[in-house]
């Protein structure tokens, strides 16, 4: 970890600061004046900076400027006098963690200068989760096996249909396909069929000829021809009329099509990647799908796994998001309270990852502070129906909560595996969570059942039952790691340690 800097004319405050950070096992390293602190900042910069806002020379504020065009994620706590209070809010407004008024107590200083540091060594390791972040985020197992389906299919032409919910993030499923695949120099071009008029859609797919049609005054190209040699990702594919189906299954079985207006057959070479948020199987069965053009599309199917189904990379795309869109309006990087996040990770969120970042966006914009408590949220999300409630949080309890909340049973456990063929489809997907019991009344059930069999010490009985649930549960979703599992329990290693000990549980390893 690198030393504190401390920055002030003032020899006492100087020595006061090195004597109490030295107290807590804290590295500092002081200088006099700002500009001495500018010099040194070419070189290195230091984990929390604290300095007075005047000095002979530069002032406090002039080095705050410099830190923040430097290093945007370094706290800096300014030091003033009570009665200047343009000067702290010109702090702020500099972008400065907080100030320090004289004369200040030293026990509150020390435990400002912390927390500064916590906020400091949580933003170095932000920025180097955001240096190597991928195309697709997902730590959750659901999104594990979406990655090895990519991997598996990574030097493979065959086709492949995506399904799942809308916004879980089918097209940047595709995109990674595109990525990783022969095709890779050569163009990915994107098309929703949903959100092109019925009688613009042929025109768009095939291209036309010059006088094809009304306002056609010169020939172009269809998406099949912009994408030759490369991909074609057709979104929500369940939405293409259906004599248009019949085009598209003949691209698909002979490569070859013919622009509206045209009479000369063009050759596609072009890999299609479809994507619906529908149950092709149904609109087969209601007459709105053509079979044969189904099992065309369906030669390898890959089912992203909805938010619901993946709730523990809320955290890691919640802060990818507001790092996102920080940077895109130029300002610092909000951060989400641990109360708040848990929270977050409560709700259904049926709009998905997409829902996700248009929160995100809307916290950067609206949300007050750097750090965002679960009171800051939107409104009809903290006092809303049909979220899950954990910790005590505003919102329905499961058992309230309507059926369509929950997303429906699958047989699949994994991958399911089969020819690659139109007839045999090979599966990917992840299995689907259950429907919660209403816990908490169970629990009182069983309490009550306790008590009024004169059971000594309920309280203990059910508080280890509880205990050991907890941890069992979380043991068997991180794999038996148990420090990863103390993390996700928001306990210490050594608490979960000794609880594991206690509670005479097995199956625990470290990580």
């Amino acid at each position: 970890m690198k030393p504190i800097w401390i920055v002030d004319d003032d020899e006492s405050i100087r020595w006061v600061l090195e004597k109490a950070l030295a107290r807590e096992n804290l590295a500092t390293k002081s200088f006099s004046n700002a500009r001495d602190a500018m010099e040194a900042l070419k070189d290195g910069a230091p984990q929390v900076l604290v300095s007075d806002i005047r000095m002979p020379g530069e002032s406090g504020l002039e080095l705050l400027q410099a830190v923040k065009a430097k290093h945007p994620g370094l706290p800096v706590i300014i030091i003033t006098a009570f009665s200047d209070l343009d000067s702290a809010v010109a702090a702020f407004q500099g972008g400065a963690f907080e100030y320090l008024a004289k004369p200040f107590d030293i026990d509150k200083a020390v435990e400002l200068i912390r927390r500064a540091l916590e906020e400091s060594l949580r933003e170095t390791s932000v920025e180097h989760v955001s240096a190597d972040t991928p195309e697709i985020l997902g730590q959750a197992p659901a999104m594990q096996d979406v990655f090895r389906a990519i991997g598996r299919l990574s030097q493979s032409n065959v086709t492949v249909l995506i399904t799942g919910e809308s916004g879980s993030g089918k097209e940047l499923v595709a995109r990674a396909l595109h990525k990783h695949s022969p095709r890779a120099s050569q163009p990915f071009i994107a098309l929703n069929t949903a959100a092109i008029p019925k009688d613009l859609l042929e025109s768009e797919l095939f291209g036309h000829e010059r006088g094809a049609f009304t306002g056609a005054q010169a020939t172009r190209r269809g998406r099949f021809e912009q994408a030759e040699g490369g991909t074609l990702f057709l979104d929500e594919i369940g939405d293409m009329p259906f004599d248009l189906q019949t085009r598209l299954l003949r691209v698909l079985s002979d490569g070859h099509f013919y622009r509206v207006g045209g009479h000369q057959p063009l050759k596609a070479n072009v890999r299609v990647i479809a994507a619906t948020h529908q149950n092709l199987e149904h609109r087969v069965r209601e007459g709105l799908f053509r079979e044969d053009l189904y099992h065309r599309l369906n030669v390898i199917r890959l089912r992203l796994p909805s938010l619901r189904e993946r709730k523990e990379d809320i955290p890691i795309l919640t802060r990818h998001f507001l790092a996102q869109s920080a940077k895109q309006l130029g300002v610092e990087v909000k951060r989400m309270s641990d109360g708040a996040m848990q929270f977050l990770s409560s709700l259904e969120l049926p709009g998905n990852v997409r829902q996700l970042e248009n929160l995100c966006n809307w916290i950067t914009v609206m949300a007050p502070g750097q750090t965002v408590e679960a009171k800051d949220l939107p409104q009809e999300l903290t006092e809303g129906q049909g979220f899950a409630a954990v910790g005590g949080m505003p919102a329905s309890t499961p058992s309230s909560l309507p059926a369509a909340t929950y997303p429906a049973m699958e047989s699949s456990d994994g991958f399911v595996s089969a020819s690659a063929s139109s007839a045999a489809p090979m599966s990917f997907s992840a299995p689907v969570m259950q429907e919660p019991s209403n816990w908490i009344a169970l629990l009182e059930a069983e309490a009550a059942s306790l008590l009024a069999a004169g059971q000594p010490e309920v309280m203990d009985v059910l508080g280890r039952q509880f205990e050991s649930a907890l941890i069992k549960t979380a043991l068997k979703h991180t794999h038996g790691r148990k420090n990863d599992a103390a993390v996700r329990l928001g306990i210490g290693r050594n608490t979960i340690t000794r609880k594991i000990h206690e509670l005479n549980i097995d199956g625990a390893k470290d990580d």
